[in-house]
């Protein structure tokens, strides 16, 4: 059995509470990824061209400080990353904390919470960031979890 984590991005507890759900049912370890610069609600205001979450994704560089580099990201074979999904993709922060570590060999899944759009072309994004990873396509975790399914999916991913 492959060892698995589950790492997420959580601005309003939703993912936060989808990555808890997840790491339970598969029995994964749980790491939540910070920004340096926590996200206010007036950051997240999607409709103000000018609010933060805006500006880093209209900038193809952008990439948010981390408030740590404390994952030990050697010890997993899978790693589950999760996000809110913001325009169609991913944060920003989800390259940040790609780039910050070495995934050579190991299996990404993306997995993510939204109110309206699905993941895109999340998981081709990811693979360009993590070109020596394998970046599998994911899945929206919306709402409850059924425990059983949840392991299931996880557990197609083992090495």
């Amino acid at each position: 059995m492959s060892k698995r984590m589950v790492a997420y991005f959580s601005a309003s507890g939703v993912t936060a509470k989808a990555a808890k759900e997840l790491a339970e049912a598969c029995g994964a370890d749980l790491y939540e990824i910070k920004p340096e610069i926590p996200y206010t609600s007036a950051d997240l205001d999607w409709m103000n061209k000018k609010s933060r979450s805006s500006v880093e994704m209209n900038d193809p560089s952008s990439r948010p400080a981390l408030a740590d580099h404390l994952a030990d990201i050697a010890g997993y074979d899978v790693i589950f990353v999760g996000f809110p999904v913001w325009w169609y993709t991913a944060p920003t922060i989800i390259k940040t904390f790609l780039e910050a570590y070495d995934f050579s060999g190991k299996t990404i899944v993306p997995f993510a919470t939204s109110g309206g759009s699905g993941l895109g072309k999340t998981a081709d994004t990811l693979q360009e960031v993590v070109p020596l990873a394998t970046v599998k396509s994911g899945k929206l975790l919306n709402g409850r979890q059924n425990a059983t399914e949840l392991k299931r999916w996880a557990e197609s991913f083992e090495k």
